[in-house]
């Protein structure tokens, strides 16, 4: 049994990969499992309460799904003005008292007091957003054969965006439960194999949750660190999607159709 929901994005979508750095990076075509579930997640301590979101987290983590993107996906690039805090990498010497090593990183930091860049500077990063014509949808089911959440519908009701905050989504339809998913028309973002893909198709690193992910690493108020490899793994998917064109401010991806 398969739980289908369809969405429509009412503004750019963002996520980068789980190896990108703050300052640059492209954007992934489209949300992660692992951007999906926590967004899952969310919506349940946020309407459930932080208890009951403990609770379902484990069936949520181990759910499997799949994706159909629209035909047309452009992907906007431009530069951002941002700011970052000025940080001095110098460390405390063994016999150096606190006055002096705060007055040593003081003089290293003294030029960028005096142009006013103390205790941020204005820097650029690459940024780039994901525009979607039509709509979506993303198709849930148990990864071991048993019965999917109950809260699952109403959790996939209330979702309102993916990736980075901003990246607004509207559900568009009453979600639908159908036996099978319509053949050659939905990309699996969990296989637990490897499958087949097109030669010309688009590879995306798409990060999941690892079957040893906890609560407890899922909370960014706890301590606990998640590692990547362990509680979050990489899946290599290969989208049906070909470059069409490309510029230095967009490039134009479309659906790889059976007569191509």
């Amino acid at each position: 049994m398969w739980i289908v929901a369809r969405y429509l994005p009412v503004a750019p979508f963002s996520l980068k990969p789980a190896v990108a750095t703050s300052s640059g990076g492209k954007t992934l075509l489209a949300p992660t499992p692992y951007a999906i579930k926590m967004a899952l997640l969310d919506v349940a301590i946020r309407t459930l309460g932080v208890a009951e979101g403990e609770r379902i987290f484990p069936l949520l983590r181990d759910l499997s799904m799949s994706l159909e993107l629209p035909y047309d996906v452009v992907v906007m690039k431009g530069f951002s003005k941002s700011w970052r805090p000025a940080e001095s990498k110098e460390s405390k010497k063994q016999d150096e008292t606190r006055e002096a090593f705060e007055a040593r990183v003081y003089e290293k930091l003294a030029d960028k007091i005096e142009r006013g860049q103390y205790p941020f500077y204005s820097t650029i990063a690459y940024r780039e957003y994901v525009y979607y014509k039509d709509t979506f949808q993303l198709a849930f089911t148990s990864s071991d054969g048993t019965s999917l959440p109950p809260e699952l519908p109403q959790l996939l009701t209330d979702i309102n965006y993916f990736g980075k905050r901003g990246g607004f989504v509207q559900i568009m339809e009453p979600l639908q439960q159908v036996e099978q998913l319509p053949e050659g028309e939905f990309i699996e973002l969990t296989p637990d194999s490897l499958r087949p893909f097109h030669n010309h198709g688009t590879l995306q690193m798409l990060d999941d949750c690892g079957k040893s992910l906890t609560f407890q690493r899922a909370n960014i108020y706890s301590a606990d660190r998640i590692t990547l490899g362990k509680e979050r793994v990489l899946r290599h998917v290969v989208l049906p999607y070909r470059l069409t064109r490309s510029s230095r401010s967009y490039s134009w991806y479309q659906r790889i159709t059976e007569e191509q």
